[in-house]
């Protein structure tokens, strides 16, 4: 395990030393699950709480495939009961972390924030045939409701999970 663990979070910054306090009034994290943390994890997770509460922003959480990141990240958000943003690097794996997320934690907000474009083709200009493109696109209805659904969160819901694709980074639009 590397000594270098990493989760955004969504929630003010806490100066060393201060403690970790649930939000008022929001419903606790508490994970649905049968299993409990098992062979690197549970040092993972008490190194990524205590970063947390020594005020690190940034910490990166290594593992091969299946090693168990996913459940390691929900261990650390129902520590600290905090808000939680989850970047993936892509809509694929967006979607596989909101599934298991929302499954871990089926009493908080989990929402889902990606790309709303099934298909987008930026305008291009060919010089060699002197050709013009258009810009065409397709928008996924269902999946510009859950970015909706997850930008109203922000602001109604203190036990929120996030998990979003780069394309958060780009804006509303």
């Amino acid at each position: 395990m590397s000594d270098e663990l990493f989760m955004p979070v969504l929630a003010p910054k806490i100066t060393p030393g201060s403690t970790i306090k649930p939000f008022e009034g929001a419903i606790p994290f508490k994970i649905n699950s049968e299993f409990e943390p098992s062979g690197d994890q549970p040092a993972a997770i008490a190194k990524l709480v205590e970063g947390l509460e020594n005020g690190l922003s940034d910490q990166v959480l290594l593992g091969v495939t299946g090693s168990g990141k996913t459940f390691t990240m929900a261990q650390v958000i129902q520590a600290t009961q905090r808000p939680a943003l989850i970047l993936a690097p892509n809509k694929t794996l967006a979607a596989q972390l909101y599934g298991e997320m929302k499954a871990f934690f089926p009493d908080n907000a989990v929402e889902y924030f990606v790309s709303y474009y099934d298909y987008y083709q930026p305008e291009a200009y060919v010089p060699r045939t002197d050709t013009f493109i258009e810009k065409d696109s397709s928008i996924n209805e269902q999946i510009d409701r859950m970015r909706h659904s997850a930008t109203r969160a922000i602001f109604e819901r203190k036990d929120l999970i996030i998990v979003a694709s780069v394309s958060c980074i780009y804006g509303i639009g």
